[in-house]
């Protein structure tokens, strides 16, 4: 069992990483972006010691350099960032919370949520009693790109919306937790305090409804690849077997994207649900 998990992480982080851009970032401005936030923590006595997390922090920054159109005001709402009437909002759970703001920023404004990809991680660890800081440790745990797919799936109807766009942006980050957990040595369920940028990797970027499609196996700038290996008609398990995920997050994308009208339910086949990228002829 450990050799089939080991398989299928790797498997999953082999997709992922082959669908992160790199050509659209700019690692020097990211840098400055990160020194620029933490030393702000510096002057206020360290890490969480800041108004908001580090990492919505840095990336609000990179995105939006000039802190002028930072934390605007929109109608009852504040944009983490508007600038020349683009909105950026950086979110890393829980999309479905959004759906009032974007009810009022879509109706004036393009809007781009920035979603942060933990690629890899460090973890440390902070006695709550003596202030004693860990070593690292290094996280088994790596974001993938399919992280996105609920998030997406809870605010669906919103995401035929020309205006509506994403960044999910990949990161080396450090984690800092807590040393308050239920379990023996207070790890497990430990509170969490800050995560930390250090590199960004990459991005991968949907601007408009056909770029959605570019989250399957094969497709790329909204068209299928000449060695795409989706069949002409398959199932939530052929998805699941091509990126390593567990066939949930396949079945959640396939509602997505036939929601869209990007793939279409045709029939089943055994317990399965059976797709094709063609429309079934009436």
């Amino acid at each position: 069992m450990v050799i089939i998990y080991i398989v299928k992480v790797s498997r999953i982080q082999e997709f992922s990483n082959s669908k992160i851009q790199t050509d659209t970032i700019d690692e020097e401005a990211f840098e400055v972006a990160i020194k620029t936030i933490t030393s702000k923590a510096d002057r206020r006595n360290g890490v969480g010691t800041l108004s908001e997390k580090t990492v919505h922090a840095v990336l609000k920054y990179y995105y939006v350099p000039n802190e002028a159109y930072h934390e605007i005001k929109v109608g009852n709402y504040v944009a983490d960032a508007l600038f020349d009437g683009e909105i950026y909002e950086i979110q890393s759970k829980s999309f479905f919370t959004m759906k009032n703001k974007l009810d009022l920023f879509l109706k004036d404004h393009d809007v781009t949520i920035i979603y942060p990809i933990p690629i890899s991680k460090t973890i440390t660890y902070i006695d709550p009693d003596t202030g004693e800081i860990s070593k690292p440790v290094k996280s088994s745990k790596k974001g993938k790109l399919y992280d996105i797919v609920p998030e997406i799936y809870g605010i669906k109807d919103y995401l035929k919306n020309k205006k509506l766009h994403f960044i999910l942006c990949f990161i080396e980050m450090d984690e800092y937790k807590i040393l308050d957990g239920w379990s023996k040595d207070k790890k497990k369920g430990a509170t969490k305090m800050d995560r930390t940028p250090r590199k960004i990797i990459g991005e991968f970027r949907i601007d408009k409804k056909r770029d959605f499609i570019n989250l399957l196996p094969g497709y790329t700038n909204g068209r299928r690849d000449k060695d795409c290996p989706i069949p002409a008609e398959f199932t939530t398990k052929d998805i699941a077997e091509l990126t390593g995920v567990h066939v949930s997050y396949a079945q959640t994308l396939l509602n997505v994207l036939c929601s869209l009208g990007l793939t279409y339910k045709i029939g089943t086949k055994g317990r399965c649900n059976l797709y094709s990228m063609s429309k079934p002829k009436s």
